[in-house]
């Protein structure tokens, strides 16, 4: 079995999730386009959005351009690091009490035990933080479960392709990316905006 590949960064460090909170928007500022693509499709969903699920929440960069524009739902944060889950605190301010926030590592199994159902799970650019893409299947077989009967999976991360990623065993082609998902069992499966390394994903699970 290949060996995972390390990160760079330990994102449970304080020091370390600050570091990548001072310049993750500084080196993408584009991923803010992004971030009004997921919570378009949010706001304009039928019959409404009321609980969404966000995977790889970090310090609250999209939990805040989300509950900015729709402060009615109920959001749940689910990050590994209690460090990006303290940064996250401070950035969503009092809308942070509003907002659950889950410190688990969606890598583990069973990571959505107990949580319930959601009509939404948003994720952007955190599935290859599960430091090999072969625990990809496994991630969206989760978040299937977790997704309410015609509930809805915007998924966004890095891809390989010319002009983007390189390292074939931490990021997949768009292609790869399409065959997990559609392998997981969702039901309609599309790209939604692809920029820079980025390509987003908008998958629904069958049922009314």
């Amino acid at each position: 079995m290949p060996e995972d590949v390390p990160s760079p960064i330990d994102l449970q460090k304080l020091e370390d999730a600050r570091e990548w909170e001072r310049t993750a928007l500084k080196a993408r500022p584009w991923r803010t386009e992004f971030f009004e693509m997921i919570a378009s499709k949010i706001s304009t969903r039928q019959p409404p959005i009321t609980r969404v699920l966000e995977l790889g929440s970090g310090p609250g960069f999209l939990a805040q351009h989300i509950l900015n524009q729709l402060p009615g739902l109920s959001y749940t944060a689910l990050d590994f690091s209690a460090a990006m889950h303290e940064l996250a605190r401070v950035r969503l301010g009092d809308k942070a009490e509003s907002v659950d926030f889950c410190e688990r590592s969606f890598k583990e199994e069973g990571w959505a035990a107990g949580l319930g159902e959601f009509q939404c799970v948003v994720t952007n650019q955190a599935v290859h933080e599960l430091r090999h893409k072969r625990y990809a299947a496994a991630l969206h077989a989760e978040v299937l479960n977790a997704l309410s009967p015609g509930g809805l999976y915007l998924m966004c991360d890095h891809y390989v392709g010319n002009g983007a990623m390189t390292n074939t065993e931490l990021y997949m082609t768009k292609e790869e990316h399409a065959s997990v998902l559609q392998g997981c069992g969702f039901s309609t499966l599309e790209v939604i905006k692809t920029f820079d390394t980025l390509v987003m994903y908008r998958a629904t699970k069958s049922g009314s």
